[in-house]
């Protein structure tokens, strides 16, 4: 059986820092990211190795601001 891929993307814009897709993020790839600051002035979540990533968009649904989409890859 093939193992699910995909990948997201991140409006790094507007996102609060809350850590919420960190902590549903089942293969632990989303961490803030403490190099930057975004335009409202929080480290903004990102994904560290997306080639891990399953699809699962746990993430996405958890978020409350809508900053994460998430795309399914056929495989």
């Amino acid at each position: 059986m093939a193992k699910a891929k995909g990948h997201v993307a991140f409006n790094e814009d507007i996102c609060k820092g809350c850590g919420l897709c960190v902590e549903v993020c089942p293969v632990k790839i989303i961490a803030l990211d403490r190099s930057r600051i975004n335009v409202k002035g929080y480290y903004p979540a990102s994904v560290s190795e997306m080639d891990k990533c399953i699809g699962c968009a746990n993430c996405a649904t958890i978020c409350p601001d809508l900053v994460i989409t998430v795309h399914r890859d056929m495989v």
